[in-house]
């Protein structure tokens, strides 16, 4: 790999629902070019409905799309299913990153990679982090409005990932979500100052 692919690339991450394509959506609004693993990965899923079906069963695919949420409650809860996906799905998420960015990195300016595990895997050699911050007790009570889950799935969907307060250590810049809209949006542009 060479090391100027991501030469300008800035890793945005953080937990889950602490705001990160809210941000992501701030920051295409302020010009910014941005690659979503997260999509990615649901176009990846659905091109290989066959490998699904294989590994898990038909109940999991229809009409040649992946139900996600059935998949996932067998993801979550199984570490080996878990590993079986990643291995199936990683290396080409990777590929597809790595081609998008190839044409965001000719245009020599900053660009975000949402890739929300980007701690926990360390694939990317990608210089720079950006972490969408939001205190843990907030942080499950948005996920149980948003999945529609009690406490204690919300709890253990987050304990899937890294600690916010370890990812916030490690990041080279941070995004405070802890308020409203408004705040979001300032605390966006002074990052964006921050980067520029």
């Amino acid at each position: 790999m060479s090391n100027d692919l991501f030469k300008n690339a800035i890793a945005l991450t953080g937990g889950i629902s602490t705001g990160k394509s809210t941000v992501c959506n701030l920051l295409k609004l302020h010009g910014f070019l941005t690659i979503d693993a997260d999509k990615i990965a649901h176009k990846l899923l659905d091109e290989n409905s066959n490998e699904i079906i294989k590994m898990f069963g038909e109940q999991y695919v229809k009409d040649g799309k992946v139900l996600r949420k059935e998949l996932g409650k067998i993801i979550f809860s199984n570490e080996e299913n878990k590993l079986k996906l990643e291995a199936l799905l990683h290396p080409k998420i990777k590929d597809e990153i790595i081609k998008e960015s190839r044409i965001f990195e000719e245009a020599n300016k900053p660009y975000f990679i949402d890739i929300p595990l980007f701690f926990e895997k360390m694939h990317y050699p990608i210089p720079k982090s950006l972490v969408i911050y939001t205190p843990k007790e907030l942080q499950i009570q948005r996920l149980m409005k948003r999945d529609n889950i009690d406490e204690k799935e919300a709890i253990l969907k987050i304990s899937n990932q890294m600690d916010i307060e370890k990812k916030k250590q490690l990041a080279d810049f941070v995004i405070d979500n802890s308020k409203d809209l408004k705040n979001l949006q300032n605390e966006v542009e002074r990052v964006i100052g921050e980067i520029i």
